[in-house]
């Protein structure tokens, strides 16, 4: 799925003072499908608006959103959003949990129980089939929020920072999984993260938005090689990509605190 940003902005109105918010400016940006691309920024920046205005969940002030050519006006079958929260129901099984989306959308049990069995091998949770969340580790509940996801089969996944409540070392390893299955699916991702390393690991592109009202500052190509497993972290050409990346951060950063800018998430 292509996706192509004009001129883009929203505004919001603060509840308590009743005051506007302005939370991205004029953004413009286009990827071509199939790509893995990464929106990095300060926080408050916008890069979650972006992803729900995408999610079709907030209507854009001014500007227009188009996937495949066709203006954003709402949810859609052809995408799908991992939260940093797995919020799976507890009364459900994983099976069950992964189904969960099927389920909604009436596909039928027979076929929708072939493209779960298919996911849960796929995201490594064969034999975990019949355990409730309360029984799986942080990473694992995001495997099964990855599955879910992924079963509707959607054109766009958009993923918010999937990995932020993940300890460093299950962080590094969800990051090679994610590698692994989009490998296999190269479905085109947005992917917001606070992490250069993890956005330099996975991305083809990463998009650097300014602080608030969010902007694109600029767009960096990762070329670096396919498949990438996580020895490429050591790589002195992924290291000039991530440090030229934290010199462009640091610096808006800089601008940011030298205005009186406190931007919280």
């Amino acid at each position: 799925m292509n996706i192509e940003a004009r001129n883009l902005s929203v505004d919001y109105t603060l509840r308590l003072t009743n005051e506007p918010l302005a939370a991205l400016k004029s953004v413009s940006f286009s990827v071509e499908s199939g790509k893995f691309v990464c929106l990095i920024g300060a926080s408050g920046c916008g890069k979650t608006t972006l992803l729900n205005v995408a999610a079709g969940l907030v209507a854009p002030s001014a500007g227009e959103l188009l996937l495949d050519g066709v203006p954003v006006y709402g949810p859609g079958r052809d995408r799908a959003m991992v939260f940093q929260s797995a919020a799976l129901l507890p009364w459900r099984t994983v099976f069950k949990n992964a189904m969960y989306g099927l389920e909604i959308q009436g596909y039928p049990f027979r076929e929708a129980k072939r493209i779960v069995s298919e996911l849960i091998d796929l995201v490594g949770l064969t034999g975990f089939e019949k355990s409730f969340p309360r029984e799986l580790s942080g990473g694992m509940q995001q495997r099964v929020n990855l599955a879910r996801a992924l079963a509707t089969q959607p054109k766009l996944l958009l993923m918010d920072e999937p990995f932020a409540s993940l300890d460093a070392q299950m962080r590094e390893y969800m990051q090679g999984e994610i590698e692994r299955i989009w490998q296999q699916t190269r479905q085109t991702t947005l992917f917001v993260t606070h992490s250069i390393d993890e956005a330099v690991f996975l991305a083809d592109e990463i998009i650097v938005m300014t602080s608030r009202p969010g902007r694109i500052k600029t767009t960096v190509q990762v070329d670096l090689p396919r498949p990438r497993a996580l020895e490429m972290k050591k790589d002195p050409r992924f290291h000039a990509i991530a440090d030229s990346l934290r010199d462009q951060l640091d610096r808006e950063f800089r601008e940011m605190m030298g205005q009186g800018i406190f931007q919280g998430d």
